[in-house]
C-alpha cells in the first residue's frame, strides 16, 4: 500500500457469466488459488445452486440470499495498532468500504474451508446459508472484532 498518494483508478473486473454480478466476480477471484479460474467458478456456482434449491429454486432468490448472507458478515468497525508514547493502545476505527468487502471474502472463504463436507462448493454453501440467518464462523468472527472494538472504545480519540 503506497504511504504517499492513493492510486486513482480501480481495475474493472467484469461481471460473471451467469448472474451477471460483480459481487460475484469479485468472489470467485478471491476463491481462486493458483490461476485455476474454472475450478473457483466451478466451487462459486455449486454453492450458489445449493442455495438457490434452499430458496425455492429461482437463480434470482438464491443470489438474493448470497447478497443477505455477504452483507451480514461486513464489518463496520476494527481495532488498529497506535503508539502513543510508549504503548502500543487498540484504537477502534471505521473500515473504509473496499477492505470491509474484502474482509467478509476472507472470512467466509476461511469458515467454509474449516467446516467438514464433501466438496469446498457445499461448505461454501453451508456457511452462506448460517451466515444469511446470522450464525456461522464468519458472522462470529465480525462479532469479535466488533466486540473488540467496543471493549477499546476509550481509547477512540487516539483515532486521527
Amino acid at each position: 500500500m503506497p504511504r504517499r498518494k492513493s492510486v486513482g483508478f480501480k481495475r474493472d473486473i467484469g461481471v460473471d457469466s451467469l448472474y451477471g454480478s460483480e459481487l460475484i466476480q469479485k468472489f470467485i477471484n478471491v476463491v481462486m488459488s493458483r490461476g485455476k479460474k474454472n475450478v473457483a467458478r466451478n466451487i462459486v456456482y455449486e454453492a450458489l445452486e445449493a442455495l438457490t434449491k434452499k430458496a425455492g429454486g429461482e437463480k434470482e432468490r438464491g443470489l438474493e440470499l448470497f447478497n443477505k448472507a455477504f452483507f451480514e458478515v461486513v464489518p463496520t468497525v476494527e481495532v488498529r495498532p497506535r503508539r502513543v508514547g510508549g504503548s502500543v493502545y487498540q484504537v477502534p476505527r471505521e473500515v473504509p468500504k473496499d477492505r470491509a468487502k474484502a474482509l467478509a471474502m476472507r472470512w467466509l472463504i476461511s469458515a467454509a474451508a474449516g467446516r467438514s463436507a464433501k466438496t469446498m462448493g457445499q461448505r461454501l454453501a453451508a456457511e452462506l446459508l448460517e451466515a444469511s440467518e446470522g450464525r456461522g464462523n464468519a458472522i462470529k468472527k465480525k462479532q469479535d472484532m466488533h466486540r473488540m472494538a467496543e471493549s477499546n472504545r476509550a481509547f477512540s480519540h487516539y483515532a486521527w
